[in-house]
């Protein structure tokens, strides 16, 4: 599903002006048209696609424009701001970086890239171990993809190289972690399937009813894939496109099962990692350590940080100089990143994210309850919701109502991003972590209003 343009028609829009959101002028702001409308011009449409607000700042679970409106945000930057915008702490890490004089390194060490390895080396549940810093969550997902394949050759044969991941998932948009992921839209370019990639059902409860692990091996076995041929299994331990968490008889059955055909399971943890669910990870909550985590988006409050987190056995496979990366540990985004997570266990966000986890859930069900229907399932895991809009009745995406909502809700000072495609139609809740129940709430009762009215 292709995500819609907004207009950039400026919308005379109600005043709202409450503790936490102003909206004061038309939407778009029509100074800002110009800008916007040049800016659709020079660059792909692909960059078309969010609501037609210029952020120009922010403060905690909120961000503004320069005419004067701001908006609570709901979308924490695609989950990424997990310790709000502007946070005093990572701002002082990264002047007192670039004042050092040091922006740059390759891979030469660094005492910010020691303190950040040591930071996310404290994180870690044993066998993991061994932490590998790149730059987005892609880059993670491929190099988890790498190493599980290399794991396969040694220790079966040149025949042990099939990729196992699930329908629906997300992974990124390069082409190891397109080739992974599961919706068949966003590969097609590829010009056909890579059989060395297989996706099996993911156990959501909503398009695969049947959430027993027997679906998993059934459908490995219905594509002629031989169990000993797997040399890896990746999940997201919720799906990007939901926020529906893999139950953990399902992951503690997928852990045995990687272990007797010697695969490496791998936990997309992207968008979960670092409080999202109210848990240190997603696996967290699950009963299980995975050999490889592939981590970014809320591990450094809005820098471009991501991190392979794995065993001694498969983070070694390669020597010096064999796996590394440009802007690995990057000093400024290092600085930042080991800022964002002493914030999150000073400020004991991950416990925030527990102690909301019970609002967002009865708030995504009562949305659902106003949608007449529009909203076919609901789910929430801590502190992100996913409203999956579909024709009534069915799993079929309902795009265009979903779009709607996303536009009022802006209208009306709720920051949302377009709708996430990947797996239906959602849209997806997720303030930064430090959010105030007050503001939660507020902003909850403007989704609900606006699914109701739609």
């Amino acid at each position: 599903m292709a995500t819609k343009e907004f207009p950039l028609q400026p919308r005379e829009v109600e005043p709202i002006h409450t503790k936490h959101r102003t909206i004061r002028t038309p939407i778009p702001v029509p100074d800002s048209v110009p800008f916007l409308t040049r800016l659709r011009e020079m660059e792909p449409r692909s960059m078309g696609g969010q609501p037609p607000v210029i952020w120009h700042g922010g403060e905690g679970a909120t961000v503004r424009d320069r005419y004067g409106n701001r908006w609570i945000d709901f979308s924490s930057g695609v989950l990424v701001t997990s310790c709000g915008h502007a946070h005093p702490a990572i701002v002082k890490a990264i002047k007192d970086m670039a004042d050092q004089g040091l922006y740059h390194a390759y891979c030469f060490p660094t005492d910010v890239r020691y303190k950040l390895v040591e930071e996310l080396a404290s994180w870690l549940p044993p066998p993991l171990k061994r932490v590998f810093v790149l730059t987005t969550g892609s880059e993670a997902c491929e190099c988890c993809i790498k190493l599980a394949r290399t794991q396969g050759l040694r220790v079966g044969d040149k025949n042990k190289n099939i990729f196992v991941s699930f329908d629906y998932g997300f992974h990124g948009r390069t082409m190891g972690a397109q080739l992974a992921g599961g919706a068949p839209a966003l590969k097609a370019w590829l010009g056909g399937d890579d059989p060395h990639f297989v996706q099996v059902p993911f156990p959501d409860g909503f398009r695969q009813k049947d959430t027993s692990f027997a679906v998993f091996e059934a459908a490995l076995k219905a594509k002629g894939v031989d169990p000993n041929r797997v040399c890896g299994v990746m999940s997201e331990t919720y799906q990007g496109c939901n926020a529906t968490l893999m139950s953990p008889h399902y992951a503690q059955a997928l852990r045995a099962w990687c272990d007797t055909y010697k695969a490496v399971m791998v936990f997309d943890e992207v968008q979960a990692g670092f409080g999202r669910t109210g848990a240190p990870f997603g696996f967290s909550h699950l009963g299980v350590v995975p050999d490889l985590v592939a981590c970014g988006k809320g591990i450094a409050g809005g820098m471009p940080v991501a991190a392979v987190l794995g065993t001694d056995e498969l983070m070694s496979i390669y020597g010096p100089g064999e796996m590394t990366s440009t802007h690995s540990a990057n000093p400024i985004c290092a600085a930042a990143a080991l800022a964002n997570l002493q914030v999150i266990r000073r400020e004991k966000l991950v416990e925030n994210a527990a102690r909301l986890a019970p609002l967002m859930a009865a708030a995504v069900r009562k949305i659902k309850d106003a949608s007449k229907g529009r909203i076919g399932h609901v789910d929430s895991t801590g502190l992100v919701g996913a409203l999956q809009f579909t024709k009534p009745g069915t799993t079929d995406p309902m795009p265009d109502w979903a779009w709607e909502v996303v536009w009022n809700c802006v209208c009306k000072g709720v920051l949302l991003f377009a709708p996430v495609g990947v797996g239906g139609c959602a849209i997806k809740l997720n303030p930064p972590l430090v959010i105030s129940e007050e503001a939660l709430r507020e902003g909850l009762s403007v989704v609900e209003e606006v699914v109701h009215s739609c």
